[in-house]
Parts: structure tokens; C-alpha cells; sequence
């Protein structure tokens, strides 16, 4: 097989990989759980842990780009970046215990996947039900988004999305969907450079260089993150989120049918 092939299949396999993560990240659907199941059913031979970092970079590069200006804002404004913070402490802690113990990865199988996905997509679906509108600037405080920032713990967990936890944890304490999203999004930058921050611990302990598809992982990631964010906060501004939870159950039927 010619070199020019071998770079063309890597390359629509970072194609894929940046569709993934820049798709499913920013949905409550699961980046963890989609990235997992493609790996488990398909034998990716660009998958690594520099490929992985540069995807999330992508998504992370994205999200600053699009909320840029709400970021200065949010800068000025000690309060909300206060709230952020704090929100962000919970995952940061237990995400650092869990992935120091190695109990992550006795989570990242198809049964766990399975179940979080189903029982997750249905409490989405219970949580969308609110009729409250806050909003971030009057509504948030320190109680809430702790309560938040606790439910997004759960995220750890592939299938349950973090992205979705938020989503339904914002929802139940009565934000619009707009603004639950914007909670999500916020919550999702220190996140992702937590996650960023972690792997490259790992990576700078091996060998690695930056090659022609580390930079397409990195591009590919930023551009499918910043459409996904741009047309999801123009889809919930007008709808429910009833497709997300029905995508939920649907994949969750399959693989109960392909597991039993």
C-alpha cells in the first residue's frame, strides 16, 4: 500500500475521530461514549493519546473562539467567573482521584455505556419539563452552581455526557435551555483544559511529534465544535430537547440488543 493511501485512510480517520468529539461534546449525547464504541468496533490506527489531546483542544480552542466576547464579560464580571470556578472544583477533584486510581478505566465498557445512556437520556427528558425561566445573571449563585457543578461529576462516567448532566442539572433548578447551555459551555472550558492538562502530563513522559494530522485534529476538532455550538444554541432557542433523549434511547436499545 502506497504512502499517499495509507495518509488518505489516516486522515479520514482523524476526519471521523473530529467529528465525533466536535459533534458530540457540546450535545448531551456523550463524546466519551461515541469515542469509545467507534474504537471498539472499528480498529483505529490514528487513535493515540496526542491525537485525543488535540481533538479536545480543538473543542476547547472552539468554544473560547465563539464565547469570546461573553468571556471578556465574564472576566470583568468577578461574580460570574467566581461561580465558574467553583462550579469547575467538584469534576476537577474527583476526575484527579479517579483518574490517579485507574477506576476510570474499568468504567469505559459497552454495558456501562449502555445504561447511563438510558437512564441518563430519560432523566434529560424529566428535567426538560421545567417551565422557569432564570436566567445567568440574576439566577446564578454559589448554591446553584454547586448543585450544578456536583451533577457533573456523573460525567466521568462515558454515557452520561457532560454536556447533558449540566444541561438537565441547570434545567431542574429552572434555567431556560438557552441558558442551561451557556451554564454547560462555561463549565466545559475548564473541563476540557483539565482533560488537556492531564493527558499531556502523560504525553511529555513519552515520545511524540507534531505532524501533519495532530494539526488537522487540532483544525477539524475547532471547526466541527464551533457549528455544533453555533447551531445547537440556535436549535434549543426553538425547540425542545426531546431528539437528544430520543437519539439517547434509541442507541441505548441497540446496544442492549447487540450486549444480550
Amino acid at each position: 500500500m502506497s504512502y499517499d493511501i495509507i495518509m488518505f485512510q489516516e486522515f479520514i480517520e482523524i476526519f471521523i475521530l473530529s467529528a465525533i468529539q466536535g459533534i458530540s461534546e457540546f450535545l448531551p449525547i456523550s463524546s466519551s461514549a461515541h469515542l469509545i464504541l467507534v474504537s471498539k468496533f472499528y480498529e483505529l490506527k490514528t487513535a493515540s493519546l496526542i491525537i485525543d489531546i488535540s481533538l479536545h483542544l480543538g473543542s476547547l480552542l472552539a468554544i473560547i473562539f465563539y464565547f469570546r466576547k461573553d468571556l471578556i464579560s465574564i472576566k470583568n464580571d468577578k461574580k460570574i467567573l467566581n461561580l465558574i470556578l467553583f462550579g469547575s472544583i467538584p469534576l476537577i477533584f474527583f476526575g484527579y482521584i479517579i483518574y490517579a486510581s485507574e477506576i476510570i478505566y474499568h468504567l469505559r465498557n459497552i454495558k456501562v455505556i449502555t445504561f447511563t445512556t438510558f437512564l441518563f437520556g430519560l432523566i434529560l427528558f424529566y428535567s426538560d419539563q421545567k417551565k422557569v425561566n432564570k436566567n445567568i445573571s440574576v439566577n446564578l449563585n454559589l448554591r446553584s452552581i454547586l448543585f450544578i457543578g456536583f451533577f457533573q461529576i456523573l460525567a466521568l462516567i462515558p454515557g452520561v455526557s457532560r454536556a447533558g448532566i449540566t444541561l438537565t442539572a441547570a434545567r431542574f433548578l429552572g434555567f431556560s435551555r438557552v441558558e442551561s447551555s451557556k451554564i454547560a459551555f462555561f463549565l466545559s472550558i475548564p473541563a476540557l483544559a483539565g482533560a488537556s492538562f492531564l493527558n499531556l502530563k502523560d504525553m511529555f513522559q513519552k515520545s511524540f511529534e507534531i505532524n501533519f494530522l495532530v494539526i488537522s485534529a487540532v483544525f477539524l476538532s475547532f471547526v466541527f465544535s464551533y457549528m455544533t455550538i453555533k447551531y445547537f444554541l440556535i436549535f434549543i432557542n426553538k425547540f425542545s430537547l426531546n431528539v437528544f433523549v430520543i437519539y439517547r434511547l434509541l442507541i441505548s436499545l441497540i446496544l442492549f440488543f447487540i450486549i444480550y
